[in-house]
């Protein structure tokens, strides 16, 4: 198949490199030219690490282009890139043709359907819990891939009765056989553990962040950072049980995205240092660690919480104190949340909404 991605940073190029690995086509597309300039210049995109690869991928001058020559169209950007791609994207999707994003973030799907609905156009959206490859781009034609992940939550919005056997059998044709279903979209909005992940990892590390350090990430998950992000996942947990959706646990989370044990968080870690298995933290504090996986990630679990009338007192306090480090109010950042406006619906409402996309 030819898929048009949405994105050039590291998960877009690392899908690229998986699908070329499974012989499909590939066009990538940029939002603002300078990711894929190396790659329209004729350079070839290499892969490196868990996944190696080295092909000259298709170039989209815009995204009616990536779109209208593309059998599937993938999103591959950060979360607080979601909602202007989609609106760029929406005028040219075609009725039926397959959309995935990857990862979901803040009913994102359900945003994308609403475009759809406004044009009568119905085009099953795919949403990932997570991205499938881990690692970062290196060079501007370069990818290091740290990880492909063994399993990926999914699920999928109008799907019209038999899509989603039919979502999984494309997304298990295009990267493998490495995907299992979610119920509903719900699931997948409290599936995506990066978010507590990294606000333990980077609240806990944020100097090294901000001096710019070369530091191993699995290393620096310390018993005291284990237990903080065991205690942030208990509350997410709590959050999906009152909606009435099962969601993996954070060790179950590691154990089957790396080939390490169920254990504590910090033992299952220090095990994928042992095996050189994982990458480095951030040079940086404009990381998405923070920028994108708070407004776009904290913060819709706190939303959720606050619906549901669970206290969810760290990813309130992580929000509050990363807020106050970074000079900016992370909880007003989610331009997905706002244009949906959720805050005001019911238990009820919120999980019809999460199912079907209409209110």
């Amino acid at each position: 198949m030819q898929v048009g991605i949405l994105g050039s940073g590291g998960a877009a190029f690392g899908a690229a490199a998986l699908l070329h690995s499974m012989g499909h086509g590939v066009m990538l597309w940029s939002p603002s030219g300078r990711g894929t300039a190396e790659l329209a210049a004729g350079n070839a995109l290499t892969a490196r690490g868990a996944l190696e690869a080295s092909f000259k991928p298709g170039v989209a001058s815009s995204c009616a282009q990536a779109v209208a020559e593309a059998d599937v169209v993938m999103l591959a950007v950060p979360g607080y890139g979601h909602k202007a791609i989609f609106d760029a994207a929406a005028p040219h999707i075609r009725a039926g043709q397959p959309f995935i994003v990857s990862s979901h973030v803040s009913f994102g799907a359900h945003y994308l359907a609403g475009l759809l609905a406004e044009r009568n156009v119905d085009a099953p959206i795919t949403a990932w819990s997570t991205t499938l490859t881990t690692g970062k781009k290196a060079t501007p034609t370069e990818v290091q891939v740290n990880s492909v992940r063994a399993q990926v939550d999914m699920a999928t919005l109008n799907d019209g009765g038999d899509g989603r056997q039919k979502s999984l059998r494309m997304c298990e044709q295009l990267f493998g056989e490495r995907f299992k279903l979610k119920e509903g979209l719900m699931a997948i909005a409290l599936s995506n553990l990066n978010p507590q992940n990294h606000l333990a990892i980077s609240l806990m590390n944020l100097t090294r962040m901000e001096l710019g350090e070369n530091w191993n990430q699995g290393a620096h998950i310390t018993p005291a950072v284990g237990r903080l992000i065991e205690a942030l996942d208990l509350e997410r947990l709590e959050v999906a049980k009152r909606f009435g959706v099962s969601v993996r646990t954070v060790q179950e989370h590691f154990s089957r995205s790396y080939p390490v044990a169920p254990s504590g968080v910090h033992e299952m870690n220090r095990e994928m240092v042992r095996k050189g298995i994982g990458g480095f933290g951030p040079k940086t504090a404009q990381s998405r660690y923070v920028l994108e996986d708070v407004p776009f990630g904290l913060v819709v679990t706190a939303t959720l919480a606050r619906i549901a009338g669970i206290p969810a007192p760290l990813h309130e306090a992580g929000i509050v104190t990363l807020s106050a480090a970074y000079g900016r109010d992370f909880g007003l950042e989610n331009d997905l949340l706002h244009a949906l406006n959720i805050d005001g619906m019911s238990m009820e409402q919120l999980r019809q909404f999460a199912e079907t996309g209409k209110r």
